[in-house]
């Protein structure tokens, strides 16, 4: 049974990194494309300045006054519900505020997709890599371990503004970011300039093989041409890319038996770290909302409103999908 979802990008990057930049350049590439997007618009402030950026036609929503992550819990999830309802796009670029950690915002999301057609592909995170040389080489504070959040969640990575630093210096950078996220596919930009392809192969559902490709980023500022006069290319140690953070969906085509789901939940490998769904089980009646997280099951009787799927989401690092896959489908199998 094939299952139409909407996907869903979260570009994440610290305040002035140049998020609402790859913004307007997807925005424009896709429409071009003849896909549809839509924004959901996350900011701390009472006013969307950064969403004037945005072409009136595509479809917004804004989230003022708080960040997704704390205050605005829930309202994404109202967010997504009314692009998917009335809008109806091909794919959802939810712009958070600087200061949110995506883990967060991943959690609300997979949480969205429970109930509606939506499909969290990516975490695409912009690192401003003069600040964070910065503050690698001075305070570390807060903002120094929220940046080192932003950039352990992507899935691809971007090094923004490394026309402002000297080779040594990007070296440096570079090495730290690995450190932090071995997975990422990371790439040196300016203006936040990438091929398009990397954000289209994530689409697809297997980012690996695209985001291994060579890609050339030419610096284009006249200004910071006394920086260097060379193209970087960098794409190497792109391997597993979308097995780092991730979430997988799976639908149920059956009721499984609640007994053998739950010791199935509770043999998940410790790299599944959260997992959710609503399911009909073969030997109960009602159907249930579970939950699981820091190793921990919950059962909950639920009727939900509208038509909802059996459908469940396992978030985590670095795990099979198709080790759970198999797992979930053998479970429906025994009630055949």
């Amino acid at each position: 049974m094939a299952h139409k979802r909407i996907t869903v990008f979260v570009l994440s990057g610290f305040l002035g990194s140049g998020k609402t930049t790859l913004l307007t350049k997807a925005i424009d590439h896709f429409t071009e494309a003849g896909r549809k997007p839509a924004v959901i618009m996350n900011e701390i402030g009472e006013v969307n300045l950064d969403g004037q950026l945005v072409a009136e036609e595509v479809p917004m929503s804004e989230l003022l006054g708080g960040c997704i992550c704390c205050s605005s819990r829930g309202d994404l999830a109202a967010a997504l519900k009314e692009l998917v309802t009335n809008e109806q796009p091909d794919l959802i670029f939810i712009e958070s505020t600087g200061i949110a950690n995506p883990i967060e915002i991943i959690d609300e999301v997979t949480d969205a997709s429970l109930v509606f057609p939506v499909e969290l592909k990516a975490v695409i995170t912009v690192v401003d890599a003069p600040q964070l040389l910065e503050l690698s080489r001075t305070s570390r504070g807060k903002t120094y371990r929220l940046m080192e959040e932003q950039i352990r969640c992507a899935n691809l990575l971007l090094l923004n503004k490394t026309d402002l630093l000297p080779q040594s210096a990007l070296q440096e950078v570079d090495a730290l970011v690995r450190e932090w996220n071995p997975y990422a596919s990371v790439h040196f930009t300016v203006f936040s300039q990438i091929d398009m392809q990397l954000i289209e192969a994530l689409t697809e559902g297997d980012a690996g093989q695209h985001a291994r490709a060579e890609v050339k980023i030419t610096h284009e500022h006249e200004s910071h041409k006394h920086h260097h006069d060379h193209e970087h290319t960098h794409a190497r140690h792109h391997h597993h890319t979308h097995s780092h953070v991730m979430a997988y969906t799976h639908f149920f085509e059956r009721a499984v038996d609640s007994n053998a789901f739950e010791e199935f939940v509770s043999k998940l490998p410790k790299e599944v770290y959260r997992a959710k769904g609503i399911l009909s089980f073969s030997d109960t009646a009602s159907r249930f909302l579970f939950q699981f997280a820091y190793r921990e099951m919950d059962f909950v009787k639920i009727t939900p409103q509208g038509e909802v799927p059996d459908v469940a989401v396992f978030i985590g690092e670095n795990f099979s999908k198709e080790a759970v896959r198999s797992a979930l489908l053998r479970l429906e199998s025994a009630n055949e």
